[in-house]
């Protein structure tokens, strides 16, 4: 099946880079967001994102005239929605979003065209909720349009070759929605494109979340053993992780992004009475900020009154996505201690974070501080050279979240340096 244009609603980390891929491949491309702030910016080229090679991307589909951004959809070969979906408090799926989409498209749904969900859904999400919304046009899902889900499976840092590289699942609600996916990506998509049901589509993205969820969960509590015992957490994982069939992953200050930290929910909310597993590995996580902040008192006393420098304010290293990030959260939990807290991050140094001090230069983060900390694996961060920071700061003591700074250096440049998973050897 031929595809000359397409609509992509949702212009965020996922929906923007594919938008443009599919505009530099030749397609047609529609990209509607609700945000006027971003519209306006990327009508004037402007990216709220940050994603290495997208502006030349994004502005070189502007260029070409096939990539323009709305605020309204239009008729469109194709439909993909790839909005967010978070959680409410009790962590059940927030389907808003996904709802508000399927609506808009709800107007200009013609014979023959295909729609793709991409967003991140709870299973069943396309057949019990897509499907129903859909066809209410009087069309027949199936017969009179194709419908398909597609998980995205991309690393923020390296979305563009990967959406490009990777293998892409293609699951339809029968075997034509299916191919008509796999024609539509089959556009840029140089990996595999694997076909299956819509359903296991969606629950191949929360097992794959999933499983590295449990698997953080577990390098989480050894860091919290090996603290208990006088370990030092990575050398032990180091040493275990020559074993063949072994590979623990690293622990850190918790699980953050809008993947990992969400996705095992949708199992939970949907079949709370069979994933005892997969809850428990969440409230370790969840729990890991509070961990490091008992840490934190046990080794350094009292934190009232303290000047902490927090280091890192995103979910992963080298990325300005702050979505649930467990940086900041430990960086309230300071303020909550009564420590003042200078918080900096070198790829979103214009953050704004309530109730907590941003600074847009690690020199004014650092300047009035007692405790250095790094929460984050940033490259920027983890080459820190501790000689020049000593002639910048009065610090002397230096928390490491990620095993990024070389103990001995740090010793040498005159720092007290405390690791996380590293306890005292009696």
């Amino acid at each position: 099946m031929k595809f000359e244009s397409v609509c992509v609603l949702g212009l965020g980390y996922i929906g923007l880079p594919t938008a443009s891929t599919f505009a530099t491949n030749g397609l047609r491309v529609i990209g509607v967001d609700v945000n006027p702030q971003i519209i306006a910016g990327l009508q004037n080229g402007e990216l709220h994102i940050y994603e290495p090679g997208l502006r030349t991307v994004v502005q070189a589909a502007l260029r070409s005239g096939n990539l323009r951004i709305r605020a309204e959809v239009e008729p469109a070969d194709a439909f993909i929605i790839a909005v967010p979906t978070p959680f409410y408090e009790d962590k059940s799926a927030d389907m808003r979003y996904v709802v508000s989409a399927t609506e808009m498209i709800l107007p200009h749904l013609r014979r023959g065209n295909l729609v793709v969900l991409e967003s991140t859904s709870p299973p069943r999400t396309t057949l019990d909720l897509v499907r129903p919304i859909l066809e209410r046009s009087g069309l027949k899902a199936g017969q009179d349009f194709m419908l398909a889900y597609t998980p995205e499976r991309v690393l923020p840092g390296q979305i563009l070759r990967e959406l490009i590289e990777n293998t892409r699942i293609i699951g339809g609600i029968d075997r034509a929605s299916a191919e008509a996916g796999r024609d539509l990506y089959g556009t840029f998509v140089r990996g595999d494109i694997l076909l299956t049901d819509a359903t296991t589509a969606e629950m191949v993205k929360l097992m794959e979340n999933t499983t590295r969820d449990v698997n953080i969960a577990i390098a989480n509590e050894f860091a919290r053993l090996a603290d208990r015992f006088g370990v030092d957490v990575w050398e032990a994982i180091g040493l275990a992780n020559r074993h063949p069939r072994v590979k623990i992953l690293n622990p850190g200050p918790g699980v953050g992004g809008h993947c990992i930290s969400v996705d095992p929910w949708f199992f939970v909310d949907a079949a709370p009475d069979i994933t005892p597993l997969i809850k428990t590995a969440r409230q370790v996580n969840d729990s890991q900020p509070h961990f490091v902040i008992d840490w934190l008192t046990r080794i350094l006393g009292p934190l009232s009154g303290r000047n902490v420098a927090a280091l890192g304010l995103a979910f992963k290293p080298d990325v300005d996505d702050l979505r649930e990030s467990p940086a900041i959260e430990i960086a309230h939990l300071l303020h909550q201690a009564g420590a003042q807290v200078a918080c900096f991050d070198p790829f979103k140094p214009d953050a704004e974070l309530p109730g907590l001090k941003t600074c847009q230069t690690i020199e004014a983060a650092i300047a009035e501080a007692e405790i250095v900390m790094m929460l984050v694996g940033h490259a920027q961060l983890r080459g820190l050279d501790p000689m020049a920071l000593r002639e910048q700061t009065t610090a002397r003591i230096a928390v490491d979240m990620v095993n990024g700074w070389q103990p001995v250096a740090w010793q040498a440049a005159g720092f007290d340096l405390h690791r996380l998973g590293v306890g005292h050897r009696g």
